[in-house]
């Protein structure tokens, strides 16, 4: 099949199957393209939340799914690759959270989404980095805030909130491999583009941002933006969503020191030949232990709740 009768062979499975696609924003072209809905880590959590769909299909990373599951416990929720981890959420393991928390119980945990479902469990609040401000200005001002596992963006939120937090040693590493150097020396090509930059990006490089926002939020601010010419710092899978929803502006993805290829591994692992296979076969599943979903039920619920 060429790519065309594959992008086919989705829409008829997925009607067939009672099934809803949802893809990040981070997706291969052709993901985004059969998606039922595409957007942030916030945004894919609600529709996870209201779906009526008999399956979940969800074209993102480990993490994404087993959230989805945690909302949706009596839906099958599908992974086309389990392999599709996250490097960010593997920085922080169940583990190591429980030992902190052990040591300082009074701490309040809020862990940002790119987390297991087992830190999730063990976390008093969830986060994205579309509503991370909000969250935190939330937790009342006499608890002790552990901000896990992304150091960069708590340390973005900390510099927005005043809030005093401790930060958990971990990072994203696509969004680190950009540089302060290597987005002056792309300025020097487009001298009159902002810069957009996602939090996860280390602070010398947002120091350079016309803007540092979750990847939902560059869309509203791309498209009210006077400029026609974007620089965008984070996975280059982003700017196939730019423009597709603003067309008549340009988009340019950052470099890196080394390339031009901010591309995430575990992102790209979902490709449409797995998403047929995913829906013919009905598998690989996403499964929470029940006593874990629970749990982690209750810090995701309090985002939703205080992000409405």
């Amino acid at each position: 099949m060429d790519l065309r009768e594959k992008k086919e062979a989705v829409l008829k499975l997925k009607k067939e199957k009672r099934a809803i696609i949802l893809a990040h924003n981070y997706q291969l072209p052709e993901i985004q393209e059969v998606a039922d809905y595409i957007g942030d880590s916030l945004g894919l959590s609600f529709k996870a939340r209201d779906t009526t769909a008999e399956r979940i299909v969800f074209c993102g990373v480990h993490f994404m799914a087993e959230t989805a599951k945690i909302l949706n416990p009596n839906r099958k929720v599908i992974l086309p690759d389990l392999e599709a981890g996250c490097s960010l959420s593997d920085t922080c393991s169940y583990e190591e959270l429980l030992e902190y928390k052990i040591k300082n119980p009074e701490v309040f945990v809020v862990a940002y989404v790119n987390t297991s479902a087992a830190v999730k469990s063990l976390s008093d609040c969830i986060c994205t980095s579309a509503n991370a401000i909000k969250i935190i200005e939330k937790v009342p001002l006499d608890k002790k805030i552990l901000f896990v596992p992304d150091q960069n963006l708590g340390e973005w939120v900390q510099s927005k909130t005043g809030r005093q937090m401790d930060l958990w040693p971990g990072e994203c590493y696509v969004h680190v491999e950009f540089t302060h150097q290597s987005l002056l020396n792309l300025k020097k090509n487009y001298p009159n583009a902002p810069i957009v930059a996602h939090p996860e990006c280390e602070r010398a490089v947002r120091m350079l941002a016309d803007e540092v926002c979750s990847t939902e939020q560059m869309i509203r601010y791309c498209r009210n933006h006077p400029a026609n010419t974007f620089i965008i710092v984070t996975e280059v899978g982003m700017t196939t969503r730019l423009k597709k929803e603003i067309p008549e502006k340009d988009f340019i993805p950052a470099s890196t020191p080394r390339c031009a290829c901010s591309q995430c591994k575990f992102m790209k692992k979902i490709t449409i030949d797995k998403v047929i296979s995913s829906l013919e076969r009905d598998d690989p599943e996403i499964d929470v232990p029940e006593e874990i979903r629970k749990k982690a039920f209750i810090p995701i619920q309090q985002m939703l709740e205080w992000s409405e």
